[in-house]
């Protein structure tokens, strides 16, 4: 299939679309007169679109006319406070010349890691696509502190992609998609389309980011891609700085580079991998870890090492190989006290210190997903 056709059938496929906007887009009411134009085209074509918007830390600045991304923490959240209101009233002002409103939601990481607060959110973001409203989406800078911060609102975007099922995301940045590396390390041709996301695909991502003005880079837009793929979307890395650039991606046009979807893993454990809180770390053997990556099995109390962190029946820790490298995800099936008992112990003498009733394994294969999504 030729690179157009590809392109064009990620788009006219696409029900639902995620489209992000960095910071860097969004300094000037003429920059977000142009989004918006764009989103009100990819509405009137028949998607519902769901805008992820940074700039609210970069809006502060310009009002309060600070040329320097602070890095104190309470000094950015007022920022966030100071701009998210500007923000939001130029958003109004520009739907409501395309006759549609837009609804903001601030979210921490702490509202899609707790199960019954990321149905919320999706049923929630539903009702608005119901009213035909523009769901207009940031992370909830005035009140994150680091163990509640997505990172960027570049993994933001992949993640609402999988929580809501859209089947195509849309990156706005400063760059012109992910570029190859000539020889001497300098940033050459655009890459058109990535239909897999491999090693070496990774590492073509060098620092994008400004450090005096926004947050993110090239590798925060693969993880991002990792993500939307895993959930069976498209996602679309380019330059929002070019007049018409939705438009031309409606139109399916050689633009930037698009991330072309990879297997559906299906959704409990796409949310183990990107969404559940990680209450603590179990530690296995090269015999346990090759269980798990190459034959596909449960891990069993002989494979386990070591065990940190305190957690009860039912809550997602990480497994690490003897190296320290996180591997996998799962839903344990004691207490991490019940796993320090049976460490390295054989099923029968796991039976006979925890009772005969109890599971066979730590972890059941069916609650437990690979952190790399090529091997699943």
């Amino acid at each position: 299939m030729e690179n157009q056709e590809i392109r064009k059938k990620a788009v006219d496929s696409a029900r639902q679309v995620i489209v992000k906007a960095g910071t860097r887009l969004l300094t000037s009411r003429e920059s977000i007169a142009e989004l918006v134009s764009g989103i009100a085209r990819l509405r009137r074509a028949g998607k519902k679109v769901l805008l992820v918007s940074s700039g609210a830390v970069g809006m502060g600045m310009e009002l309060l006319r600070i040329p320097r991304r602070p890095k104190d923490l309470a000094a950015k959240q007022a920022l966030a406070a100071v701009g998210q209101t500007r923000l939001m009233a130029i958003y109004a002002e520009e739907c409501a010349k395309y006759g549609f409103l837009p609804a903001q939601l601030l979210l921490t990481a702490a509202d899609l890691n707790s199960r019954s607060r990321y149905l919320n959110v999706m049923n929630c973001i539903n009702a608005l696509w119901e009213k035909e409203l523009l769901p207009v989406i940031n992370e909830n800078d005035p009140v994150s502190v680091a163990e509640l911060k997505f990172g960027d609102n570049d993994k933001l975007a992949g993640l609402l992609c999988s929580l809501t099922g859209s089947e195509l995301a849309v990156i706005l940045t400063t760059e012109d998609g992910l570029r190859d590396r000539n020889p001497d390390g300098t940033l050459g041709a655009r890459i058109p389309l990535v239909p897999k996301i491999t090693p070496a695909v990774k590492a073509l991502a060098g620092g994008t980011d400004n450090a005096d003005y926004s947050v993110g880079g090239m590798s925060s837009k693969i993880l991002a891609a990792s993500i939307a793929t895993a959930a069976g979307a498209a996602l679309w890395i380019a330059d929002g700085r070019k007049k018409g650039i939705l438009e031309k991606i409606l139109a399916g046009a050689d633009e930037g580079t698009l991330f072309t979807p990879g297997e559906r893993i299906p959704g409990r454990k796409r949310y183990l991998r990107y969404f559940s809180s990680v209450m603590g770390r179990v530690v296995i053997d090269a015999g346990a870890a090759e269980a798990l990556l190459v034959k596909g099995k449960s891990l069993l109390s002989s494979g386990v090492t070591a065990v940190t962190g305190e957690f009860k029946r039912g809550d997602t820790v990480e497994i690490a190989d003897g190296s320290g490298k996180i591997i996998a995800r799962g839903l344990v099936n004691f207490s991490a006290s019940e796993c320090r008992k049976v460490a390295g112990k054989s099923s029968g003498e796991l039976h006979r210190i925890l009772g005969s009733q109890t599971e066979d394994e730590v972890i059941h294969r069916n609650n437990l997903t690979l952190m790399d999504p090529s091997q699943e």
